[in-house]
């Protein structure tokens, strides 16, 4: 995500005690179209974590970038799985689009989808974010790949129209799909400096760590449906 307004930082902190709260609830069976292969239950799962700089580790080692200490939470948590880092920091959703062929290869069992930050804080038009985040999705599904969708909400100083149009985006995707969703990908740091990179835009290693815990749940339900294959 590209260091943007500040005053998009306080907003966000102000509005993420009410985001909705994490899904683990919502992460439902994944219908038949997302259905794995019969051996997925005994070999290695691999989930993409497709994104933007939130995922790839923006200013932070190898080693305390979100795919990795989530791979790590889920391995101590009994799971064989291997979460591949396709975050490329400043990334739209469009750039993910324009990459999405060779940034999720054969073998990929699943996909984390955190996109959509940086269209915010461009304040591109929500219905083109939206719409291009349907087409990966979309493209995801015609390969049989499920997808858990790491959602974004738009800071209120772009406006009520533009909040309202962009804070749809997620859950509507997510019920197109019958998608499980985690609302806020930021919402247990954003009102947290102390967890956050000087720019107050970006998590630190500590606050990596709290977005993977928040968020477990909800990754884990997504991988019992994935084994399931259903």
């Amino acid at each position: 995500m590209r260091a943007g307004g500040r005053r998009a930082v306080a907003s966000l902190r102000r509005i993420a005690k009410h985001a909705l709260p994490s899904c683990a609830a919502l992460a439902l069976s994944i219908p038949a179209l997302f259905g794995l292969d019969q051996d997925a239950a005994a070999r290695t799962l691999q989930l993409v974590a497709l994104g933007d700089s939130l995922t790839a580790g923006y200013e932070l080692p190898q080693d305390a970038a979100f795919p990795v200490v989530l791979e790590a939470a889920l391995r101590r948590a009994g799971y064989d799985v291997r979460v591949v880092n396709a975050g490329v920091s400043g990334n739209t959703a469009a750039d993910g689009l324009a990459r999405l062929d060779w940034s999720v290869p054969n073998g990929t069992d699943g996909v984390i989808l955190e996109l959509g930050a940086n269209d915010m804080l461009q304040g591109l038009d929500p219905a083109h974010t939206r719409a291009v985040l349907d087409q990966i999705i979309a493209a995801l599904a015609a390969h049989h790949l499920p997808v858990l969708i790491a959602g974004m909400l738009a800071s209120p100083n772009l406006g009520t129209v533009y909040q309202t149009a962009f804070d749809k985006i997620y859950p509507e995707l997510a019920a197109k799909y019958h998608a499980p969703l985690y609302p806020f990908f930021l919402k247990s740091v954003v009102s947290h400096p102390s967890l956050m990179l000087a720019d107050g835009l970006h998590p630190n290693a500590a606050g990596v760590k709290a977005i993977t815990a928040a968020i477990l749940p909800t990754v884990e339900t997504f991988l019992a449906a994935m084994r399931r294959g259903s």
